[in-house]
């Protein structure tokens, strides 16, 4: 079974998408990172954390699967916002410019373990006060890394993205496949090819 160690509606929504059978398991974890930690380690470390807290009431043969996101705008990492006053605050530091989404995924089945992550560039619209204003009202950037839902209102922000849009909705989906299918994990009605042809690693670096 595929255990997904999060709550996040998104994550959830993707998962489904490319068809894969699993069960949801949100997991409670230290979110504390070492200073100086790069984003893609740091991301990586979180994602481990969840699928490690999840792993905790899985089967031998269950592989848990853990992310994280976060969003970097000139080196500070931007994370859900406090308050709306701290969203707006947010929103303004991206209005018009180039920030960098990372999203980690940690897959845990047994002994094996994959770590990777993913990154991509999103430029938002100069956005106005008032712009600001009624996103904030809707109330959708309070539980998002940044302060904005890409797959939701927030897309109206969005000018342009280079790279995975999966990966800033908060799990890189191309990637995330390939993965589970090193360790034997597929979406629901895919043929399993011959063992030969699907060798199961120890532990993979996807960077």
């Amino acid at each position: 079974m595929l255990i997904l160690a999060s709550q996040s509606p998104r994550r959830r929504e993707i998962l489904t998408m490319l068809g894969y059978v699993f069960d949801c398991r949100p997991a409670c974890a230290d979110e504390t990172i070492p200073e100086g930690t790069p984003p893609g380690a740091a991301v990586e470390l979180l994602a481990e954390r969840k699928a490690r807290a999840a792993s905790l009431t899985a089967a031998p043969a269950d592989t848990a699967l853990g992310s994280d996101t976060v969003v970097v705008l000139d080196g500070a990492v931007l994370g859900k916002p406090a308050d709306e006053t701290d969203a707006a605050r947010m929103l303004r530091g991206l209005s018009g410019r180039t920030h960098t989404v990372y999203t980690g995924v940690a897959l845990l089945k047994g002994e094996e373990k994959i770590l990777f992550h993913d990154r991509a560039q999103v430029t938002f619209y100069p956005l106005t006060d008032a712009e600001i204003a009624a996103y904030v009202a809707t109330g959708e950037p309070m539980d998002k890394a940044g302060a904005y839902g890409i797959q939701g209102r927030g897309s109206a922000l969005v000018e342009g993205i280079m790279g995975d849009f999966f990966t800033v909705m908060g799990l890189p989906a191309g990637k995330t496949v390939r993965a589970l299918r090193r360790l034997a994990v597929f979406p629901a009605g895919e043929g399993r090819p011959p063992v030969k042809n699907t060798p199961i690693l120890p532990s993979v670096d996807l960077k």
